[in-house]
């Protein structure tokens, strides 16, 4: 049995805008449409869960000497 490989999370986000666009145009029989649907949904989950890893990374890196995670406001300027 092949292992699926997983598409970057780059790649699923603009699939799933794809297929938000074909969607929201309106021109798709019923079936097609929940089709599409059904795999928005999917990459929705799998780009979730990237980002919910990503965040546990950085969590993890920037963590004090501690070990305890450190949380620091966002400066965008920096």
């Amino acid at each position: 049995m092949a292992t699926k490989v997983k598409p970057s999370f780059e790649k699923a986000i603009n699939d799933l805008e794809k297929i938000v666009k074909s969607l929201e145009s309106g021109d798709l029989p019923l079936e097609k449409a929940l089709e599409k649907f059904e795999a928005g949904i999917k990459l929705s989950r799998y780009c979730t869960e990237t980002l919910d890893e990503a965040e546990k990374r950085v969590t993890l890196l920037m963590a004090d000497e501690m070990g305890e995670p450190v949380e620091k406001p966002f400066d965008a300027e920096a």
